[in-house]
């Protein structure tokens, strides 16, 4: 039964992707007095791309085929390790955590070389950008987990999930604190979101997912857009199970599950809402400004890590 629930909990991860995607447009629009799309939006525009067909430059090799498919099976991967309605995922073992932060910089890594064998200069542009933020995202994404990894004692995501629902609300640390804004900047930075990059603009000089999608079409470029929908709804159910698990169903019924699923997804809906406030009221930052943006992440995951050396003491 756990298993077959963790077979459940990562379908609806990766189904209700683009449903996240288009709560998260439809308040935007509110925010800025639009009426705007659909939520169902981005499952229409999903089937419309699975029905055309898949174009190919003629310079391209195999790796320009094989990108999106790689993509999207990686990212699919990364969500077995988090828990949603219940404190055990699909998967788990000890040091899951790191293979989950490579899973997210493999996928990157495909869909960077998929842009560029495409034979753009978008393209390549887009990756070069990309690659920027990839490496300065990694490693406080890294010592974020490793710091709540060392409070829990645990060396698992499950781990630190249960370790955490053990805990009273009100004894929130530092190092969670430093940890969750930590993780908060980089799933912003991860999933191309605003500041970082902004998700709705063709303009060159600004575009970096959207540079690295040009030459991609059809079932490519839908496998692209839901992976990237997916990573999104990944790294806000990471926030949810790491910092905020309450609610989750202590024991496999079919009442404690719907309870655990409505818990979630208000506190889901919580952070969407913060994500459509943020890319509201701010702009998209200069290139040359990503490196400060995530030198905070860098600066507050390190104090997490040195705080938890005190606690110790």
């Amino acid at each position: 039964m756990t298993v077959l629930i963790g077979v459940v909990q990562a379908l609806f991860l990766v189904l209700a992707a683009p449903l996240l995607k288009g709560i998260v447009g439809r308040l935007k629009a509110r925010f800025q007095k639009r009426q705007g799309a659909s939520i169902w939006r981005p499952y229409s525009d999903l089937l419309k791309l699975f029905r055309k067909d898949d174009l190919v430059p003629p310079t391209a090799s195999w790796v320009f085929r094989a990108a999106p498919r790689i993509v999207f099976a990686v990212i699919v991967s990364a969500v077995a390790f988090i828990p949603v309605i219940q404190s055990s995922a699909l998967v788990g073992h000890k040091g899951d955590f790191i293979l989950f932060v490579y899973l997210l910089a493999i996928g990157r890594f495909f869909l960077m070389l998929g842009a560029m064998d495409g034979g753009s200069a978008f393209g390549g542009m887009g990756a070069s950008r990309d690659a920027l933020v990839s490496t300065l995202a990694e490693g406080p994404l890294l010592l974020a987990f490793v710091a709540v990894s060392i409070v829990a004692h645990s060396p698992t995501i499950s781990g630190i999930v249960q370790w955490t629902l053990g805990q009273n609300f009100f004894d929130i640390s530092a190092v969670h604190i430093l940890a969750f804004t930590t993780l908060g900047i980089v799933a912003l930075a991860e999933a191309g979101r605003m500041p970082v990059d902004n998700p709705a603009t063709h303009l060159e000089l600004t575009m970096i997912h959207e540079g690295m999608v040009l030459e991609f079409s059809g079932p490519s470029l839908a496998l692209i857009e839901w992976a990237n929908a997916i990573r999104l709804n990944v790294l806000l159910a990471l926030l949810i199970a790491l910092f905020a698990p309450w609610g989750m169903a202590a024991e496999i019924t079919w009442g404690g599950l719907g309870l655990a699923l409505g818990a979630y997804l208000v506190k889901l809906l919580v952070l969407a809402v913060f994500v459509a406030v943020i890319e509201s009221s701010v702009a998209k930052l200069r290139m040359y400004l990503v490196p400060d943006f995530l030198g905070v992440a860098t600066a507050l995951s390190i104090l997490a890590v040195i705080f938890t050396m005190i606690a110790k003491r």
